[in-house]
């Protein structure tokens, strides 16, 4: 019968697997990671909190897509709050921490991968029922929507769990892996195939996807008298969709292609000098999100734009409203008699003379 090891401390799997921890990283070098950390965490945590507040606040983005946006959004705030605590429980750290704590530290990470990949294919399903009937939004109710955010976290929460739960190495030493000394070789091959087999699935649909509308769009053309701008909407989401999912599979391929060759054994293939890069590859992804929401979306642009233009003068007015209580700081234009079929917002003025217009993208 094989010993566990559930007692011990992560300094005892890191000598066993010869992981390297980098105790160098201390002093200097270990203060500009942090620093360069925690601003790209902020980051996230700014942004991505707009563009959830963006889709709370805009009546027009109250549709199965914008709160499924929203969700991928909270994924990757999400990972924000994985990164941080990554940061503090890394490098020479690493070998104190025990077992649970360890555990914890790579859960939360694979619960944010696992949150944002469904979310994106429960977004494929959305567009999928969308485009096949040429409507801009599925008619998906949001009873069936909340339970969808909620299956895709329960998916997640289990699949950052599942080393927890027993597929380790804890009993079984031989059988650790090098980047992560506590999870079995068996389950990075799994979760590593898993993930690249639905990332190829996914490009491979939104491919098929985007064919389809640009065909139906270009035959329509011809046929109806409709708004361009309207027959182009589905073609812009989808855009924005691809885009989204383009920058995913970009940022995490690479780890996940690094945690395959570790659960194969490659003794040869230097994972160890590269991992910190394709780490920091995956943290990008959530800093991007948020910037392509806001490029690919003229209205979420708009919409995030005002809430941070009238924040600021609202905060300017307090200030000198005892001195010029009749001043109107921040107006807004309403345009909700100017609606433009492709969601873009034209005409607003906030706090006028702060802010450019936006080109389209």
């Amino acid at each position: 019968m094989n010993e566990c090891y559930y007692d011990k401390r992560m300094d005892f799997f890191y000598n066993k697997t010869n992981t390297d921890t980098v105790d160098e990283w201390t002093g200097p070098k270990l203060i500009v990671v942090l620093c360069f950390g925690t601003f790209f965490c902020l980051f996230i945590f700014i942004s991505n909190s707009l563009v959830i507040a963006a889709v709370v606040k805009n009546k027009r983005f109250h549709f199965p897509f914008y709160y499924l946006l929203a969700n991928l959004a909270a994924a990757d705030f999400f990972a924000g709050i994985a990164y941080v605590f990554l940061m503090f429980n890394t490098g020479p750290v690493s070998k104190t921490l025990t077992v649970n704590r360890w555990f914890l530290r790579q859960g939360l990470l694979d619960t944010s991968l696992t949150a944002s990949l469904v979310n994106l294919l429960v977004i494929a399903v959305e567009r999928y029922m969308s485009i096949m009937r040429m409507k801009i939004h599925s008619n998906l109710t949001k009873k069936r929507v909340t339970f969808l955010i909620i299956s895709i976290w329960a998916i997640a929460i289990f699949m950052g769990a599942v080393p927890t739960l027993g597929w380790n190495c804890l009993c079984d030493i031989t059988a650790c892996s090098s980047l992560a000394p506590i999870y079995s070789r068996s389950y990075l091959v799994f979760w590593s195939i898993l993930n690249l087999v639905v990332f190829f699935i996914m490009v491979v649909v939104y491919i098929r996807i985007y064919m389809y509308v640009q065909r139906k769009t270009n035959v329509l053309s011809s046929h109806t008298s409709g708004s361009i701008s309207r027959r182009r909407t589905p073609v812009k989401l989808m855009k924005t969709v691809m885009t989204l999912l383009g920058a995913f599979v970009v940022c995490w391929t690479p780890g996940l292609v690094v945690l395959l060759l570790d659960g194969l054994n490659c003794t040869y293939c230097g994972i160890q000098n590269v991992k910190r890069w394709f780490l920091l590859l995956a943290l990008m992804n959530s800093v991007m999100n948020p910037i392509i929401y806001s490029y690919k979306d003229d209205e979420m642009w708009g919409t995030m734009k005002r809430m941070i233009c009238c924040s600021s003068e609202d905060k300017s007015q307090d200030r000198r409203s005892s001195r010029i209580p009749s001043t109107v700081l921040c107006r807004s234009t309403d345009t909700s008699g100017h609606y433009i079929e492709d969601g873009i917002i034209q005409g607003t003025t906030c706090g006028k003379g702060h802010f450019g217009d936006k080109g389209n993208s």
